[in-house]
C-alpha cells in the first residue's frame, strides 16, 4: 500500500475510534444522569410519603362509649366514676362524701354503668324521660348511665336543650382534640336525684365557673380511640349546695357515621 494511502487509513480509523469513544461517554453520562435523577425523584417521593403535617384541632362528634367502673381495694381500677367534695375541700384531697350505696370498699367513689346508649353523645342531646322521676324520687334517665344508688335513692344524668335547674337554653356537649389533649364543654349535663336537678356541667349554663368548677380536660388516642374526660362542677342550691361533683368518664370513642 502506498505510504500516502496508509496514512489516510490510519487517520480515518483514529477519527472513528474517537467518535465512538465520545458516543459511548455521552451515553454513559446520560445513563448516569438518568439514574441519578430517578434516584433523586425516588428519595423525594419517599420523603414526601413519610412527612406528616401536624394536625390542628379536630372535633370529636359521636358517642363516648363509657367503660363500667370497677374498684380494686380502695381505688378505682378501671372505668367511669363520680365523687363529691365537701364544701371547703379540695379536688385531690377531699374531704369526699361517702356514698353508702357505693360498690367500692372506698365509698367516696360512685361507679357508673353504661346506659342504653352506651355513654355520652357529643353534638346531640340525651334528654331525661317524662316524668324524670318515679314516685319515690328515683331518677329515671338511663341513656348515658344506668341510674345508680346514692344514699338509697337512684341518681342519674341527662342532657337537655333547656337545663332543668336553671331553665336556661344550652348547647349539647362538645369536645375537641389537639395533639391528643381533649377540651370542650359539658354545660348541658344535669345530675338528677330525689326529684331535684343540679347543673353539673362545666361551665355552668350562665357561662360561670363557681368555686371548684374546672374546665373539661382529658386525653384521646387516635389509634385505639381510647379517651379519658374529666371536669368538676360545684353545686349551686339544693341540699348539696357548695359540694362539688368530680367527674371521670373513660372508654372508647365511636365517631358518628
Amino acid at each position: 500500500m502506498p505510504r500516502r494511502t496508509l496514512i489516510a487509513v490510519v487517520l480515518v480509523t483514529a477519527a472513528l475510534v474517537a467518535v465512538a469513544g465520545c458516543g459511548s461517554s455521552d451515553k454513559s453520562s446520560a445513563a448516569k444522569s438518568t439514574t441519578t435523577a430517578a434516584a433523586g425523584a425516588s428519595t423525594t417521593a419517599a420523603a414526601a410519603a413519610t412527612t406528616t403535617v401536624p394536625a390542628g384541632p379536630q372535633k370529636l362528634v359521636g358517642l363516648f362509649k363509657i367503660d363500667a367502673g370497677a374498684c380494686t381495694g380502695d381505688k378505682v381500677s378501671a372505668g367511669s366514676y363520680f365523687q363529691m367534695v365537701f364544701p371547703g375541700g379540695s379536688l385531690t384531697q377531699g374531704k369526699f362524701f361517702q356514698n353508702p350505696d357505693s360498690t367500692c370498699a372506698n365509698k367516696a367513689y360512685t361507679l357508673f354503668t353504661p346506659g342504653k346508649d352506651g355513654g355520652l353523645r357529643s353534638g346531640e342531646f340525651q334528654p331525661h324521660p317524662t316524668p324524670a322521676y318515679d314516685p319515690k324520687g328515683n331518677a329515671l334517665a338511663d341513656a348515658i348511665t344506668q341510674p345508680g344508688g346514692f344514699t338509697a335513692i337512684k341518681f342519674s344524668i341527662s342532657t337537655n336543650p333547656v337545663e332543668p335547674q336553671t331553665k336556661k337554653q344550652v348547647d349539647p356537649p362538645s369536645f375537641t382534640v389537639t395533639d391528643g389533649k381533649i377540651s370542650g364543654q359539658t354545660t348541658a349535663i344535669v345530675g338528677e336525684w330525689n326529684n331535684q336537678a343540679s347543673a353539673q356541667g362545666s361551665p355552668k349554663p350562665d357561662g360561670s365557673s363557681p368555686g371548684l368548677t374546672r374546665p373539661v380536660h382529658g386525653t384521646y388516642d387516635a389509634a385505639s380511640k381510647h379517651f379519658v374526660i374529666e371536669w368538676s362542677s360545684q353545686v349551686v342550691g339544693g341540699p348539696f349546695n357548695d359540694f362539688t361533683g368530680v367527674w371521670h368518664l373513660e372508654g372508647t370513642f365511636v365517631p358518628k357515621s
